[in-house]
């Protein structure tokens, strides 16, 4: 009833490959340190790099290993080339947005706006630039009051006089004469 196993048991102590022996060894050793020497340059390569170092500088021109720019840099500084370059602009930072009553608040006590309106008042003539910026800001004050539902005082004159004209239909007056 013993059934005999599939792999013999003396054969799974054995090892597959053989083992080397010393000479077999130290023959290995001798060939790679022979190969090893070879690995140097070629006798006379000296004067071979001379004659082909034409060559040699084309390709290092096609292709340059350094990254970065290949501009060349002037170590002395001549004083009939020296350019003030201009300073990079720094990025506009994000302006926080105003609320529509700080930003009308604000442009309502802008000085400047104030000195131009008030150089109109008196009659003087701006020119193109302060025009525009009279314009523009007009206009974003016209703006924020339609978007904060302000109406100017203007308008509260007018009716008034309309109801006061209707009042005066109601009792009987001419409608024409209330113009």
């Amino acid at each position: 009833m013993n059934q005999p196993s599939k792999a013999p048991r003396g054969s799974a102590a054995k090892s597959k490959t053989k083992k080397k022996s010393r000479m077999e060894l130290d023959q290995e050793a001798r060939e790679r340190k022979r190969l090893k020497k070879r690995r140097g340059l070629a006798s006379g390569s000296r004067t071979q790099v001379e004659s082909g170092s034409q060559k040699n500088k084309s390709a290092a021109e096609a292709k340059d290993p350094r990254i970065g720019s290949k501009v060349p840099v002037a170590l002395v500084v001549d004083e009939t080339k020296v350019k003030a370059k201009p300073q990079p602009k720094p990025k506009a930072e994000a302006k926080p947005r105003l609320s529509p009553e700080e930003e009308l608040a604000k442009l309502e006590n802008d000085e400047r706006l104030n000195a131009l309106l008030d150089r109109i008042d008196d009659g003087e003539t701006l020119n193109a630039e302060e025009q525009t910026y009279v314009d523009k800001m007009l206009d974003r004050i016209d703006v924020l009051m339609d978007v904060l539902g302000i109406e100017l005082g203007e308008d509260d004159d007018e009716e008034e006089e309309k109801q006061e004209d209707i009042l005066k239909l109601l009792k009987g007056g001419n409608p024409k004469d209330a113009f």
